[in-house]
């Protein structure tokens, strides 16, 4: 350590709550647990420049579940888990609304639509025959009908030509809300600070001890918010997933608006400022993508560009921008581990790819455990 009295003095000590990861959890952690204990000390590293994992790097959307997901999910779930995952998505992305503001976050209420590629006709056909009874299913959260076949007015290629569309999908801005937290969390009298990764903690003194990269401290509670990088720090059934995405230049006259899926979720794409924004492809290769590495592959690339191709934009010319990827955490179930671990100890992980829709919440559930 090469800290300075005013260093440490400033920044590391006498802290009451630790925070790891200033993602979507992280921040909305800090920012409840700002307004449950106002005179705590609140601390928040980050190992990342920026934010790291997902919360900076996913596709901006609200993401209430697909109609083939919520179909997907009934064979592994219950009735009652499928409403309280599709319940907690819907609630979080209110809190997060309240929160910020619309305005804040650029939140738009363009819908949603499931897309069903033509050799896959017998699982549109099996979402619109489950159509009437998930409606049913979910009327207490949505208050009407969430799912409504739609004709392909987007003239997408090699599809069916039919969708099955939400009237409640959206998308936000994932860059400006995530700034907005950020500044809000600032304002609530957090510190944080970047750069600098968590590699072990002691939590047996009685408070937590903290080892990082640059330095060392203690903290009386250590809440842990990292998702995909969870298995770093915890023994939790929780694996990380990376998530590749690509969006194009500006396309002039772009018409295409809202938010699409296919195949079961694997595959996303939305506008954004006259451009499409297309992710996913993980499906095509589980085992190399559960991995907490950042990075592109040439197969779900060359993928992604087929599909711009031959599917979202088979008449238009366009160029790609920039690639990326993001770090999910998931495991065999999809509700997310929020739990405390010991007397100083929290973790808010596994969030399934849902950590725009429950993110919020999951910061708020974590403030309220301590």
């Amino acid at each position: 350590m090469n800290l300075s009295y005013w260093e440490y003095k400033t920044w590391l000590s006498n802290i009451d709550f630790t925070i790891v990861g200033s993602g979507i959890v992280g921040l909305n952690c800090a920012y409840y647990l700002s307004k449950k204990h106002p005179k705590a000390k609140i601390l928040i590293l980050e190992k990342g420049t920026l934010p790291q994992g997902a919360s900076t790097k996913n596709a901006g959307f609200a993401c209430f579940g697909s109609i083939s997901e919520i179909v997907s999910d009934l064979k592994t779930h219950s009735q009652e888990e499928v409403l309280e995952l599709v319940r907690s998505r819907w609630e979080g992305i209110q809190l997060l609304r309240t929160t910020l503001g619309d305005s804040k976050m650029d939140f738009q209420q363009h819908g949603g639509h499931e897309l069903f590629l033509k050799e896959n006709t017998k699982l549109f056909n099996d979402c619109s025959e489950a159509l009437s009874n998930i409606n049913k299913l979910l009327k207490p959260v949505y208050g009407e009908d969430a799912y409504f076949l739609h004709r392909n007015t987007f003239k997408f290629n090699n599809i069916v030509n039919q969708y099955i569309s939400s009237q409640f999908e959206a998308q936000i801005n994932t860059g400006t809300m995530m700034n907005s937290l950020l500044s809000l969390v600032r304002h609530s009298g957090v510190n944080i600070l970047n750069s600098i990764a968590v590699t072990s903690f002691d939590d047996s003194q009685g408070s937590v001890k903290v080892y990082t990269n640059q330095f060392e401290f203690e903290t009386k509670k250590l809440i842990i918010a990292t998702n995909g990088f969870a298995n770093e720090l915890l023994d939790q059934e929780v694996k990380p997933a990376r998530a590749q995405v690509l969006i194009t230049k500006p396309i002039k006259n772009l018409q295409i608006k809202g938010t699409f899926h296919l195949d079961e979720g694997f595959y996303y794409f939305r506008n954004i400022e006259n451009r499409i924004l297309l992710g996913g492809g993980r499906n095509l290769d589980f085992k190399t993508e559960e991995t907490s590495k950042f990075g592109q592959t040439e197969l779900i690339q060359n993928r992604l560009d087929s599909m711009l191709r031959e599917i979202i934009l088979p008449d238009t010319d366009f160029e790609i921008e920039r690639r990326w990827s993001g770090i999910m955490g998931i495991g065999n179930t999809k509700k997310p581990i929020v739990k405390q671990l010991s007397d100083n100890l929290i973790c808010g992980v596994r969030l399934g790819g849902m950590g725009i829709a429950i993110g919020s919440l999951v910061g708020k559930n974590l403030a309220d455990l301590t």
